[in-house]
């Protein structure tokens, strides 16, 4: 059959019926391209609504053509934070050296773009809001896979029975631990916990990031532009998860400032900051790898299928680009068919943007005084040297054209 005979079929062939779990990135984005290929698509989000603001995030490569085709990129470009200056201090305070960000990001002046995460999932909500039906304040409760669909429970008591389901729900995905069992089988721990929070910009920092570091410590004020607040990060080596500390915020709060307690600079303005903070985000940083990421007529996207990690900048651009290679690979494919598709074609771009990180300390947080004197030595001479064209693994893959959308 042509591929137009296999569109006029996909056209004419009742709608599947599918859901996502999560409202995030990836999961609208996903919604965006199934509804484009005549799906009729539910987006479920244990969130009563859907959460603006947050930590800036990056769109660099490959992701770049995704939203484009979404036609959401001159809204991005307008939300585009333009970070000027990255700044890394000593643990006196000292400055050690002053670069562009994109010589230590990877990007592209310019091109890559980095905006409010409530800025891109604002965009991704817009074009789907119309088309998509979403369901606020409820999660999946259990996945019965016996018959010829999947039998869906909701926590808040419906049933309802789906052609496929989608994990969107991000690092702890419910989704896979319903489909795969408990996440420290696939959770690969780099080593590091952070908190992240916002707090009164009282230090006159406008388009800029200042990064104090000590061995195994770091805090950062990251300014978005000339607002009132600043997000500040404050990350720390820690040899095995705080497993104790991830459901307790007040257990949170008392292991960053026994971590940070002797330290100088503006940490102990940061640390009572945190102690008010409504928005208080801590975790673990990791990453998801997983050997499928599928199984029958389930399947995972975005961080449920392969968080990347903070580290590497990628992960909402490997959402994006993993939203669009899923459903364009099920445009006119049984699910089967579809799902290995999208794994033959997406892994390698995967696998490359995680391996971004490698064994040991990360760059930017090193756990020794001999690796921090030589991660120093390294940004000294980066600040005389223009930043670089950009990391291969960004746009290691090249988008492919799948069928016409209805």
């Amino acid at each position: 059959m042509t591929r137009t005979g296999l569109l006029r079929e996909v056209r004419t062939t009742p709608r599947r019926k599918v859901l996502i779990s999560g409202a995030g990135v990836a999961g609208p984005a996903l919604a965006f391209w199934l509804n484009r290929y005549g799906f009729a698509v539910t987006v479920v989000e244990k969130a009563s609504a859907l959460r603006g603001g947050g930590y800036p995030i990056d769109v660099r490569g490959t992701a770049l053509e995704v939203v484009r085709r979404m036609g959401i990129l001159p809204r991005l470009r307008e939300a585009h934070i333009d970070l000027r200056r990255l700044t890394f201090l000593g643990e006196d305070g000292s400055e050690v050296a002053s670069v562009n960000p994109h010589a230590v990001t990877g990007g592209v002046a310019g091109r890559d773009l980095e905006v409010r995460r409530g800025d891109l999932t604002g965009a991704l909500y817009t074009v789907v809001r119309d088309d998509v039906e979403f369901l606020c304040n409820d999660s999946i409760d259990t996945l019965d896979r016996s018959g010829h669909g999947v039998d869906v429970t909701f926590r808040g008591g419906g049933r309802r029975t789906f052609d496929m389901v989608f994990g969107a729900d991000g690092l702890h995905s419910r989704t896979r631990e319903l489909l795969f069992g408990p996440e420290e089988q696939f959770h690969r721990y780099l080593g590091y916990c952070f908190a992240g929070f916002t707090m009164r910009n009282t230090f006159g920092l406008s388009h800029e990031t200042v990064m104090w570091n000590a061995p195994g410590r770091a805090a950062a004020l990251y300014a978005v532009g000339d607002h009132d607040d600043v997000h500040a990060l404050l990350a720390f080596a820690h040899p095995e998860p705080p497993f104790d500390a991830f459901r307790n915020p007040e257990a949170q709060r008392d292991l960053v400032a026994a971590v940070f307690a002797d330290a100088g600079w503006e940490v102990p303005g940061m640390l009572a900051a945190m102690r008010d903070a409504a928005d208080l985000f801590f975790d673990r940083v990791s990453q998801i790898r997983m050997p499928r990421w599928s199984s029958g007529r389930v399947a995972l996207v975005g961080d449920a299928a392969y968080a990347p990690s903070f580290l590497t900048g990628q992960g909402s651009s490997l959402a994006l680009v993993g939203a669009y290679m899923l459903a364009g690979s099920l445009a006119d494919r049984d699910h089967a068919a579809g799902f290995a598709a999208y794994e033959q074609h997406t892994r390698e771009f995967v696998t490359v943007n995680q391996d971004q990180v490698g064994e040991g300390d990360a760059t930017l947080f090193p756990t020794t005084a001999r690796a921090l004197e030589q991660r120093n030595d390294m940004l000294r001479h980066l600040s005389a040297m223009p930043p670089a064209e950009g990391r291969p693994a960004h746009s290691a893959l090249t988008l492919p054209a799948f069928l016409p959308m209805t």
